[in-house]
């Protein structure tokens, strides 16, 4: 007997994590994008990391086809940002912010707290996600206080 997704959900809500925006780019080049927070670093030699991405969120579907993903770590400053990313709209998530891509095309957010681009290494199954391992190709990170998410919701770090 397995756990109802409802309670899991509640459960794992007590994890608290980080929240960042998990982009690609579409054959078009149009930049696509979710807000994630199920990535974690793998490994340092090589620099490989992963993300889990929703099967049926059009990303998903980008991430696969053009072998390449950025994850932008957001700041506390950037709830907005992941509130936008969160929604169900699939297009115009990127319009009014500005993004530059790195060296795989991936759309990365100029704003982000720290980031990396990645070419997808692997795909696995991870039931109603793909959990996606990428080999990160370029990164930077800046200073500032991340934003994290606790309970189904955003909070800020305490001084």
């Amino acid at each position: 007997m397995s756990v109802e997704a409802a309670e899991f959900r509640r459960i794992l809500g007590h994890w608290t994590t980080g929240v960042a925006v998990v982009a690609s780019v579409t054959a078009d080049g149009d930049p696509r994008g979710l807000t994630a927070n199920a990535v974690a670093s793998v490994a340092l030699d090589p620099p490989l990391v992963l993300a889990c991405v929703e099967r049926c969120a059009d990303t998903h579907d980008c991430i696969i086809a053009s072998r390449c993903f950025s994850i932008s770590i957001l700041s506390q400053a950037d709830e907005s940002t992941a509130r936008r990313f969160a929604g169900d709209e699939t297009r115009d998530k990127f319009r009014g912010l500005a993004y530059h891509t790195e060296t795989t095309g991936a759309p990365v957010l100029d704003d982000a707290l720290a980031w990396v681009d990645c070419r997808v290494r692997e795909v696995f199954d991870g039931g109603d996600h793909s959990i996606v391992l990428g080999e990160v190709i370029a990164g930077d990170a800046g200073e500032a206080e991340p934003l994290v998410y606790y309970r189904s919701g955003y909070h800020r770090l305490a001084p």
